[in-house]
């Protein structure tokens, strides 16, 4: 069940204007995740926080002005960072892997953030006024994986009649229900274990196929 604070709605927020904003977009993810974007209230989010309503309207004018904060922020802990860690890899197996490393972390924080970046696709398929062309979690992550493939068909690991666009689209479909997996279902050794079986079957070494006879 949600979780509910204990505490009554007299007392005031954290000193620290950093440290507040932190505690209500950390808190507002939990939400957002699961009450989805329309439930979410301030009144919910100030009680996960443990603030008063008035001190998340002191910081953020609305909920939409809110949602696009915490998208920026995961955007950047999650999607951003396993980018980064790709560009450290030269193929696309382990380019792939080194972004799912770091997606599908289950920390406690991380596997909020991998929930609500899944939440954050399904409520921008609801409300496409809700998607920022700069902070898109799916726009990123198609263009990494679009940049992973034509780098692998150039440098020969893929064919060079390799259909990209569906190749693209079927990785993706990979990578955010691996999202969905991290930030809803599987723990940490779930989580390594099905990494794992998925950079054999992408290396084709998880078959163990006997050879047709002609």
């Amino acid at each position: 069940m949600p979780y509910t604070a204990s505490r009554g709605p007299g007392r005031p927020p954290a000193a620290k204007a950093a440290e507040t904003r932190e505690r209500i977009l950390h808190a507002a993810r939990e939400v957002f995740s699961e009450l989805g974007y329309d439930a979410a209230t301030f009144q919910a989010i100030a009680v996960r926080a443990d603030l008063t309503r008035p001190a998340i309207n002191h910081y953020f004018a609305s909920k939409r002005v809110l949602w696009a904060e915490v998208v920026e922020l995961t955007n950047a802990s999650i999607v951003s960072a396993g980018v980064a860690r790709a560009h450290e890899r030269t193929t696309l197996i382990d380019r792939l892997s080194a972004f799912l490393s770091v997606t599908t972390q289950t920390e406690t924080d991380n596997r909020a953030a991998a929930a609500f970046l899944v939440t954050s696709v399904l409520e921008t398929q609801r409300h496409p006024e809700l998607v920022s062309d700069e902070h898109d979690p799916l726009k990123n992550s198609r263009a990494f994986v679009t940049w992973a493939v034509r780098d692998a068909i150039a440098h020969g690991e893929l064919s060079t009649d390799t259909d990209v666009n569906h190749l693209v689209e079927m990785l993706v479909a990979v990578v955010w229900g691996m999202g969905f997996y991290a930030g809803f279902i599987g723990d940490r050794t779930e989580l390594g274990a099905v990494v794992h079986k998925l950079e054999l079957l992408l290396a084709n070494k998880l078959w163990n196929l006997d050879e047709q006879s002609h």
